[in-house]
């Protein structure tokens, strides 16, 4: 964790030169920082990006790319799904809590379908496709998806399922290379240059700069040099979350201890300990995305046990979701059940993950064979698939509730994948902000000056997770923190 020393505010007083000014100073050129450089200029404000790395993208240039959205967007109904409001409202709420902020998230559904407007005057391509398999995500450049596990118990009971996980079109992509957060950030990254936005590389920052309890800039080191920027109407925050810090993890999201993933190692958490030196409040700091190393056309055909040989999850449902019930309640013990036809017609599958279709560790004619080979309490298998395999031959899951079209007893021979420890994951948690991007001080009143968006705030997620949240609230709250910036 930094000194305190190093990030404790600073005085505007005891600076005698800026060198750099701007009326917006955004620390982060991901899918927040542009964001929130579009709109900032565009409201009229001088814009100046502070960037760690070499050049703009972060996390969001290397992720798949889905951006949450829904309530009746133009490409929903191109497709020929219905959705509301009201009804994907309904959804999140069930599936990001617990302590989900129902505020942010009323608000997120109601301006959905305009952000989708947005990326799409911003020059974000999205094809008129749908890909209704299985999967983390498209391996093709299909626009729409189910990403949250809408369509699966115990949500599909919750809310009429829709599918919200929309993915800017990119041939050949590749994620964790180019993917199709490449896409969702390059026409932005174009927009802002188009509207004067200017940017620094290579800039770490290091404190807050005040004038009385107002926030007026930032300190940051280029190339070793320490100096001074200047925010003449304000500063925002995006700089990501706390994956990549060591002491951060410990303190608040120890189950992540020796797993970060799915982020980058410039994820250090310095935005948030430096607005924490202010009094900035923080929420849902324990929260975490948990990615699961397992290719769900493989988990869709089995079951999953847990190191009591029982069913824990339906594995019809998002990886993500998987991925938290296996690390967070289940000791992070997994094991894939599939006899020989389930599994060779899932490898046969088109998948996004082929590199997570791993070869099983036992194979055995029976379940009791296998159960005895993998050292499980005896009887605790057999009874598990005969409970399955029961209600499976009515096409039938009461006890999870996968879907009839996943449903079917398992035979002869059976092989158990060894999944145990095959999870990694980010965190969901950061600064208190408002619906208007403002940072909230432990009293309740907002910091002035001072807004942040994306991973290094707690957005919509408080504790479950649907993939395209994050690229969700990131852009589309990192669009009202330009904003409420540029009005100072």
């Amino acid at each position: 964790m930094a000194e305190a020393s190093s990030i404790r505010p600073q005085s505007a007083a005891s600076i005698e030169q800026w060198d750099f000014e701007a009326d917006v100073v955004v620390a982060g050129y991901g899918i927040a920082g542009v964001s929130a450089s579009i709109e900032a200029a565009r409201a009229g404000a001088d814009v100046l990006v502070l960037e760690r790395t070499s050049g703009w993208g972060g996390a969001a240039a290397l992720a798949g790319g889905f951006i949450y959205l829904g309530g009746g967007t133009p490409l929903q109904q191109a497709l020929g799904f219905e959705d509301s409001p009201a009804n994907m409202k309904s959804f999140m709420m069930a599936a990001l809590g617990p302590g989900a902020d129902e505020e942010k998230i009323t608000d997120y559904c109601e301006g959905s379908v305009e952000h989708y407007n947005w990326l799409v005057d911003n020059g974000v391509p999205f094809k008129e496709s749908f890909y209704g398999q299985p999967g983390w995500e498209t391996p093709f450049d299909d626009g729409l998806m189910y990403s949250g596990g809408e369509n699966s118990a115990p949500f599909n009971t919750i809310a009429t399922p829709a599918p919200r996980g929309h993915v800017p079109q990119m041939s050949g992509k590749r994620t964790g290379e180019k993917g199709g957060g490449f896409m969702l950030m390059k026409p932005l990254i174009e927009t802002a240059e188009s509207l004067g936005v200017r940017a620094e590389y290579d800039m770490r920052v290091q404190r807050l700069v005040v004038d009385g309890d107002r926030v007026v800039g930032i300190i940051a080191k280029q190339y070793g040099k320490e100096v001074a920027v200047r925010a003449r109407t304000g500063v925002v925050l995006a700089t990501g979350s706390f994956a990549y810090n060591e002491a951060m993890i410990q303190s608040y999201a120890p189950r992540l201890i020796g797993r970060p993933g799915a982020a980058i190692e410039e994820h250090d958490g310095k935005a948030i300990q430096m607005a924490q030196a202010l009094g900035a409040d923080l929420a849902h700091m324990d929260a975490t995305e948990v990615a699961f190393f397992g290719d769900p056309q493989l988990m869709i055909r089995g079951i999953l046990v847990n190191g009591r040989g029982q069913r824990y999850v339906n594995e019809d449902t998002y990886p993500g979701r998987i991925g938290q019930e296996t690390l967070l309640r289940n000791e992070n013990q997994a094991y894939l059940i599939i006899d020989e036809a389930s599994y060779e017609e899932g490898c046969a599958a088109d998948s996004s993950t082929p590199f997570f279709r791993f070869q099983p560790k036992w194979v055995a004619e029976t379940v009791e064979e296998l159960e005895s080979d993998m050292g499980l309490p005896e009887g605790t298998l057999q009874s598990t698939v005969e409970v399955y395999n029961r209600h499976a031959a009515c096409g039938e899951d009461p006890v999870l509730g996968k879907k009839k079209e996943w449903v079917k007893p398992i035979g002869s021979p059976v092989a158990a994948l060894d999944l145990r420890n095959f999870t990694a994951g980010f965190t969901l948690g950061g600064l208190r902000t408002s619906i208007n991007s403002e940072v909230i001080h432990v009293s309740g009143e907002p910091i002035p000056g001072l807004f942040a968006a994306g991973r290094c705030t707690a957005g919509v997620c408080a504790g479950g997770y649907a993939s395209g949240t994050s690229l969700g609230d990131g852009s589309f709250y990192g669009r009202r923190a330009g904003i409420s910036a540029a009005k100072g």
